[in-house]
């Protein structure tokens, strides 16, 4: 088999098996959707659209969770344990290596999103046009891309409790001021102004607009394109400072 194909095999089981990717990703955003749709609904009058709305609030923050915590660790482990210093002795170059990583977590992120949105259809019978269902997916694949920069930015880091505990804490700010967890107009005017300039509301925007029969807006794009391209160039600064002080 193909060494970068292999490698990707490797990173998606490697993923399914952690611990995290498990509670975080999958167990939470599903226990999350259960509670606010049918314990404490805390949607409007229009309750289909509540049960859309946030079943897509929860896919969203499960594949950002994904990103940025089970890459960013796994990074930092790997590298911890000499994992990554190993990998240069092998065939496979550092391009290689990543590209595998991603894909893997874009294999993950298709399994996430499949599931959860089964769970919403199966709880709330959430009803959309297949056009809406593979068009939020995909705009949830894409979406993911700055966040899986984030998660390489935290995989920088050089201790696994200190990215863990980053991580944590970057992962639930975005969800909560993002307006994953409750409708973004129920929150005060200062957390509603903060969440109109960071990329989680934006990633949960557009899939929100998907579900009411809209498209993503221009401006939706546009935010998540510029952290994309500010994690990038961060990860790439800081990794060729290792690489000199190394």
């Amino acid at each position: 088999m193909n060494p970068v194909l292999m490698q990707c095999k490797i990173e998606v089981l490697r993923i399914i098996r952690n611990p995290y990717f498990v509670f975080w990703s999958l167990f939470m955003p599903i226990l999350f959707y259960f509670i606010f749709t049918k314990i404490f609904n805390v949607g409007g009058a229009d309750q289909q659209e509540w049960q859309a709305h946030y079943l897509m609030s929860m896919a969203t923050f499960s594949v950002m969770g994904s990103a940025i915590m089970t890459l960013g660790i796994r990074l930092v482990e790997e590298r911890s344990k000499g994992w990554s210093m190993f990998m240069r002795l092998t065939p496979l170059s550092d391009i290689s290596y990543f590209f595998a990583k991603m894909v893997g977590q874009t294999v993950i992120h298709v399994l996430s999103i499949t599931v959860i949105f089964t769970v919403g259809a199966l709880i709330n019978g959430v009803s959309l046009t297949i056009g809406q269902w593979l068009l939020s997916g995909i705009w949830i694949l894409l979406g993911s891309f700055p966040f899986l920069a984030l998660g390489v930015l935290v995989g920088a880091m050089k201790k696994v409790d200190t990215a863990s505990g980053v991580s944590n804490v970057i992962y639930m700010g975005l969800a909560i001021v993002g307006g994953m967890w409750m409708p973004i107009d129920v929150m005060p005017s200062f957390i509603q102004a903060i969440s109109k300039w960071i990329p989680s509301f934006h990633f949960g925007s557009g899939a929100w607009e998907i579900v009411r029969g809209n498209y993503p807006s221009l401006l939706n794009i546009a935010i998540l394109i510029g952290y994309l391209f500010i994690f990038v160039v961060l990860s790439l600064y800081i990794r060729r400072k290792q690489e000199v002080a190394v």
